[in-house]
């Protein structure tokens, strides 16, 4: 997905598939005017590893931009079209927000493609609501770190009950899990229905969720950096005891966790495995335990200390992006069990073979670690 800005790279491509071949990309676009700036953002560094102000497109009159591009042969390449930023993305023909676009170039190749419809320059309609009750709450800083806003939502029954204290899973990339119209691709990962679902039917006890935003920093703040530090350290000494002042939470570890997918996968299990005193258990969809010349798996085999009371979630599609990320997480998997971790009982894993890397996806498996986790 477009968010994610740092994990597919060109390098990777071309060692797993050894021989490249030029693509030729044209853009046709006559709803708007001749001097705008045409970007592609895709999941190679060529295409600027979805970064969406980077790849400008030659500009070639007539309402036509064009560049040719040099790219793995026989690799899955995703990409979209922008106007320099996620606002002003290309629409589908019917004007919707469209799901990646695919290609697969075995030879050198090229393609026209006919854009009518941008995201700034149309109206349309999000599917999808919010579910429950959610609260909104402005502006967590640290010094050295980007201010983000938060929300945190309320299981049903929260206002009637005034003594029930009540778990806590705190989820990155909190502008796309509960409301569509913020998201990043309009869709989100619909966990207030999920979780509100499960309570409602006894499967899992009531838990409050917290939503954390992301920032333009995202993938340097989802990692084993410095700003991943700030940001956890964030976390720990800002917003979890904001929640705990402020609302009827079980703040021991036991009853707290964190999820997150992707980038986000990775440093929800970074947050427990550095502060195994906070949270407990942790919820990576998707992870990116190994991508370009970083590798957190080294990290636990070289952990010389005491096991660690953690549970772990983790779980991955198998198509696009999900493939390369494979490799790592069945790394960290026989990492795991090589520091004594039990499969089903220490950490758990889920494979979908036919699933993508986006949000749709992950909501379809948001109610593995919600069970697992929550269980009533």
């Amino acid at each position: 997905m477009k968010k994610l800005l740092v994990l597919f790279i060109f390098i990777l491509g071309i060692n797993l598939y050894g021989q490249t071949v030029n693509v030729l990309i044209k853009v046709i676009s006559p709803t708007i005017d001749d001097t705008s700036q045409v970007f592609i953002a895709g999941n190679i560094e060529e295409f600027g590893n979805w970064n969406p102000g980077i790849v400008l497109l030659d500009n070639m009159g007539n309402k036509t931009w064009s560049k040719k591009f040099r790219v793995p042969k026989g690799f899955r390449l995703e990409y979209k079209f922008t106007k320099g930023s996620w606002a002003t993305e290309a629409l589908g023909s019917d004007s919707s927000v469209p799901q990646n676009s695919v290609l697969i170039a075995n030879s050198d190749t090229s393609f026209d493609i006919t854009i009518m419809n941008w995201r700034d320059k149309f109206n349309f309609t999000v599917k999808g609501q919010i579910t429950g009750k959610v609260d909104y709450h402005k502006n967590f800083v640290i010094e050295g770190l980007k201010s983000r806003d938060i929300f945190v939502w309320l299981p049903p029954g929260y206002d009637l009950e005034s003594d029930k204290r009540y778990p806590v899973l705190y989820m990155h990339d909190g502008q796309n899990l509960v409301d569509p119209r913020k998201s990043n691709t309009f869709i989100d990962w619909q966990i207030d229905e999920t979780a509100d679902s499960l309570i409602r039917n006894g499967e899992i006890e009531p838990i409050i969720i917290v939503g954390i935003n992301n920032t333009d920093n995202r993938g340097t703040e989802y990692s084993k950096t410095s700003l991943g530090e700030l940001y956890m350290k964030l976390i720990v000494e800002e917003i979890k005891p904001f929640i705990d002042k402020n609302y009827r939470t079980l703040p021991d570890r036991l009853n707290t966790a964190v999820g997150g997918s992707s980038m986000g996968g990775l440093i929800s299990f970074i947050m427990a495995w550095d502060y195994p005193e906070v949270f407990s258990k942790a919820a990576c969809f998707s992870p990116a335990f190994k991508f370009r010349d970083f590798n957190y798996i080294d990290q636990i085999k070289n952990y010389t200390g005491k096991k660690k009371n953690l549970m772990f979630y983790i779980d991955n599609g198998g198509v696009g992006l999900e493939s390369i990320l494979q490799a790592g997480i069945d790394e960290m998997i026989e990492t795991l069990k090589g520091k004594e971790y039990q499969v089903e009982k220490d950490f758990f894993v889920f494979i979908d073979r036919d699933a993508e890397h986006n949000e749709a996806a992950w909501a379809k498996r948001m109610w593995h670690p919600l069970k697992l986790f929550f269980a009533k």
